[in-house]
Parts: C-alpha cells; sequence; structure tokens
C-alpha cells in the first residue's frame, strides 16, 4: 500500500420504523452530520491487525480467526471477540476483513487501521453500523472491489449478525450507506426494497435527543422482542397454507381478523418449542425458561409498518414545499403512538419516557412528536420540529434535559 486509505459514512437517525425492520416493515431513515472514518494506515508483513481508536488499540492474530483450511471461520471469531472483552470492540473492524475474505475471495493481508468517529457509541444513531459501512468502503478500496446494489450493507449486517453476535436487522447498514442529507431514505425491509429519498417539507425537521442512557442491540430486551416476533410469525405460519415470509405481509385488518386471537400475550420458551420446535429467524434463538410477550412484540411491526406508510405518503404530498400546521400535528400523533407502541413491547425507559413527555409538555411551540429510536431501551429520542420557532424549542428541551440529568448530552440533527 503505496499511501493511507481512508473512508467515511455517517451515523443515521430512526424517524420512523425502528424494531420493525426485521418484520419487513417500511422504515424512514436519515444520516446525522457525525461520522466515522476509517484509515487503513498501512499493510503488515503478517496476518495481524492493529486497530486503534481513541486511545485504544488492540492487536489481533488474524489466523486464530479461521478454520483449519485457513478460511473464515464465523462461530469461531464470534466465540473469540466474546471471550475477549478488551478486544471485542475490535471485531466491527476485523469482522469486515472475514466477511469479504469468505464473501468475496480476498485474500487476506494484515493492516494497521485508525478509526476516528464522531458518532457516539450507545445512543441509538448506529455507531456500529457506520463502523462496519467505513470499513467495508476503506477495505474494499483496497482490493479494488466493485459491489452491486445492496451488497455492500449485506455485507456490513453479516459482520453485526455473525461475527460481533448482535441479532441486528439490515436498516441501519442500509442507512449509513445510502442515506442523503435533508432527505428520508424509505426501506422496505423484505430484505432491502430501496426507495426514492423523500425531501422534506421546507418548514420541519428532525433532531435527537440523547436519554443519556446507553442502548445495545446486543441487549437482552431487543434479542427478547425480536424472538418474540419470530414466535408469533411461526404461530401464524402454522395455521396457513402458503407461509408468510415476513409479519408484515399481513394488513392490520387481517391480523386483527385472523391471527391476533391466536398469539399469547405471555408464552414460555419451552411451552413454544414443545408445539414449534423453532422460529424462521436465523440469528436469535428461544430461550426454555424465558417468557417473551408474543402478542406484542408480534402486533407491533405491523401496526407500525402501517403507521410508517401513511407517515411516508404525507411526507411526499408536502416534499420541498411547506406543510401545515394539521399534517405537522398528524404526522406527530404517529411519532407518538410508535413510542407508545415500543413501550408496551418492554423497550422503553424512564428516561426516554421523559424526554417525550417533555416535548409533549411544549406542544403548541413548534414540536409536535417524538419517539424513541433504534432498538430501544434507552438510547437517542427523535423529536419533529417546526423549522422556525420548534428548533428552538428542541435545544430549549436538550439544555433542561441536560441540566436534570447534571451533563451535556447530545443533540444531533
Amino acid at each position: 500500500m503505496n499511501q493511507p486509505i481512508s473512508a467515511s459514512s455517517s451515523g443515521r437517525l430512526d424517524v420512523m420504523g425502528g424494531i420493525a425492520d426485521y418484520s419487513g416493515a417500511l422504515v424512514l431513515q436519515m444520516p446525522i452530520r457525525e461520522r466515522t472514518t476509517v484509515t487503513l494506515l498501512r499493510s503488515l508483513p503478517d496476518l495481524r491487525l492493529l486497530v486503534h481508536s481513541d486511545g485504544h488499540s488492540a492487536e489481533i492474530d488474524y489466523t486464530a480467526l479461521l478454520d483449519t483450511d485457513q478460511r473464515p471461520d464465523y462461530p469461531k471469531a464470534q466465540r473469540y471477540f466474546q471471550s475477549r472483552p478488551d478486544l471485542h470492540w475490535a471485531s466491527y473492524v476485523v469482522g469486515c476483513l472475514l466477511v469479504l475474505q469468505r464473501e468475496k475471495g480476498v485474500q487476506p493481508v494484515g493492516f494497521e487501521i485508525q478509526v476516528a468517529s464522531d458518532v457516539p457509541i450507545g445512543k441509538g444513531v448506529s455507531s456500529s453500523a457506520a463502523l462496519e459501512v467505513a470499513t467495508m468502503k476503506a477495505l474494499s478500496a483496497y482490493y479494488q472491489l466493485h459491489f452491486e446494489g445492496t451488497e455492500l450493507p449485506t455485507f456490513a449486517q453479516k459482520v453485526e449478525n455473525l461475527i460481533v453476535g448482535a441479532p441486528c436487522g439490515l436498516m441501519d447498514q442500509l442507512a449509513c450507506y445510502f442515506g442523503q442529507p435533508q432527505h428520508l431514505l424509505p426501506i422496505l425491509c423484505q430484505p432491502d426494497v430501496l426507495n426514492a429519498p423523500i425531501a422534506l417539507p421546507t418548514n420541519l425537521r428532525f433532531v435527537g435527543i440523547d436519554s443519556d442512557v446507553r442502548h445495545s442491540v446486543g441487549g437482552a430486551s431487543y434479542g427478547e422482542v425480536r424472538t418474540a416476533a419470530f414466535m408469533g410469525l411461526a404461530i401464524i405460519n402454522a395455521t396457513r397454507s402458503q407461509p408468510l415470509a415476513y409479519l408484515t405481509q399481513l394488513s392490520v385488518a387481517e391480523f386483527e381478523q385472523h391471527y391476533a386471537h391466536l398469539l399469547p400475550r405471555q408464552l414460555l420458551g419451552k411451552d413454544f418449542l414443545e408445539q414449534y420446535q423453532r422460529t424462521p429467524d436465523t440469528v436469535t434463538t428461544v430461550q426454555p425458561e424465558r417468557e417473551y410477550c408474543v402478542y406484542q412484540a408480534t402486533a407491533h411491526p405491523i401496526l407500525e409498518h402501517q403507521r410508517v406508510g401513511y407517515f411516508a405518503d404525507t411526507l411526499r404530498r408536502y416534499a420541498g414545499t411547506r406543510a401545515p400546521q394539521n399534517t405537522l400535528q398528524q404526522l406527530g400523533q404517529w411519532m407518538y403512538e410508535s413510542h407508545e407502541s415500543y413501550t408496551a413491547c418492554g423497550l422503553g425507559s424512564e428516561a426516554t419516557d421523559r424526554l417525550v413527555a417533555m416535548v409533549r409538555e411544549q406542544h403548541g411551540k413548534g414540536v409536535y412528536g417524538a419517539k424513541i429510536t433504534g432498538g430501544g431501551s434507552g438510547g437517542t429520542v427523535c423529536v419533529l420540529c417546526d423549522a422556525e420557532n420548534g428548533l428552538q424549542t428542541a435545544r430549549q428541551i436538550h439544555q433542561q434535559y441536560s441540566r436534570e440529568v447534571g451533563k451535556e448530552v447530545a443533540f444531533f440533527e
């Protein structure tokens, strides 16, 4: 390598859709200003990977992640990083080389890699996807790879699912790769249908306020809700001659009329396994002794898919023009409904509920709606603002909340 190679990716703000992505929903995503940059500083003569980030360094022997035939071994790599908490943060970077070797046939070499990022970790704005996409882009420049369509984001998702061990959908990687400033990116997650970006109405802005509660897509709550949704899919499919690939292939009316009554509010894992053996999901496992909220986790993506469809259609009508106040109020109501549905799934938190309540208290002052984002259980709250005075109100809410928690929290635009 004659000179360093750099590539970057922005984080993203989940405006609508969130955890419904793995059930095939329509989601609306927007890039934020904060970015992650990955630089391949130099190649190394042996199969070592030296990764530096924010004062931390990790040295990984790449051969420890290969099978006896020197091919990438995803389960072995996942076990390696899970057994080394001090190195786990580097799995997002190293995993990209593993995936490109296995999926694209590149010849691995050692690298010294520098990561620089102002996308904060654990805030629900896709710091992990931004890192994976930036790393993929840098490595693809080194290897002079060509990717078709959504291939690169799909490989980035493989890193997170199969090496990091987090059961995320494809939404974040697609948003970090394809997002355009001042546009919402509509993604139909079946699994990766990209619709035309939607320009915002001239008087509408979305901002994010950090709750100061660390979100983790690898945490128990997110994984449990995802598992419960796929349990619901398995129960529904057991009654159908033609199984569904995605829950969101059902309309709300079909679900409520034909299937809602089949789903228990709570179901013990072992009781599900005795009757259905497994779910269609490849990245989660039903735990026999765990109780799952099957009904709500199944209903949420179906209802959310409908909400997001209404939301997107409404925004398209006013793209590049001024949206009337009653339209902003309706958009805000759908955001509040989304937040309440997250909470019913068990993915809320006192901190994010407090932020949403603060937005509600300022109704009539240019802020119209708010919701928890991404995988929930903390992270960032997305706020819908009137651009004329709503941004000022949102900043005041941010300042008040910062005082309440005793520290300056992040504000995303």
